[in-house]
């Protein structure tokens, strides 16, 4: 019986899941990507779960850049407590777009125990990590560590700006700060 290395296994799920409808849509939309399977997040999760936590995979995942999946997957499988900020940075600006941004942030970056402080580096970069910034803070805004009025200011300068990647994920941390300081 032939046996598969990890790698082979995982893109063995991709492949066996596939969907040329999803895939189409996203190379029509520009995904940048040269490998779309178009498997869904939920379908991206349940091969997580089937994988489990493995930081080399996740490493090797995440440098398979031209697989959307493989991309998705890594921060998914990634320990907690196997990446340090400055590799953690580097995945941030690694991100080619911002379904990946999103799946990091959600996924990883907010389960770190540096995640406030990350926000607070990313903030002052470019415009993808300005988008970083405010996805993950938007992730921890409920926590009880989170820096609400620092990351309020944050949001409002992002909207005065009016970057189209930037602007509605700016008004969602301005609005949900909003919220969580003055309740109904």
């Amino acid at each position: 019986m032939e046996r598969f290395n990890d790698m082979q296994q995982i893109k063995r799920h991709f492949f066996a899941m596939r969907n040329g409808i999803v895939a189409d849509v996203l190379r029509k939309a520009g995904s940048p990507f040269r490998i779309i399977f178009g498997l869904t997040l939920p379908q991206i999760t349940d091969v997580a779960n089937a994988t489990g936590k493995n930081a080399e995979l996740a490493r090797r995942l995440w440098d398979n850049k031209t697989t959307r999946c493989s991309m998705l997957l890594a921060p998914m499988i990634m320990p907690e407590d196997a990446i340090e900020k400055a590799e953690a940075l580097q995945w941030c600006a690694d991100a080619p777009v911002a379904e990946v941004t999103d799946v990091l942030c959600h996924r990883l970056l907010c389960r770190l125990p540096y995640a406030s402080e990350m926000v607070e580096l990313l903030a002052e970069g470019d415009v993808s990590a300005r988008y970083t910034s405010l996805r993950l803070a938007l992730n921890l805004v409920r926590r009880p560590d989170a820096r609400l009025d620092g990351w309020e200011r944050m949001a409002r300068d992002e909207e005065v700006r009016g970057e189209a990647m930037t602007r509605m994920v700016a008004h969602q941390l301005a609005d949900e700060i909003d919220f969580i300081k003055n309740p109904i």
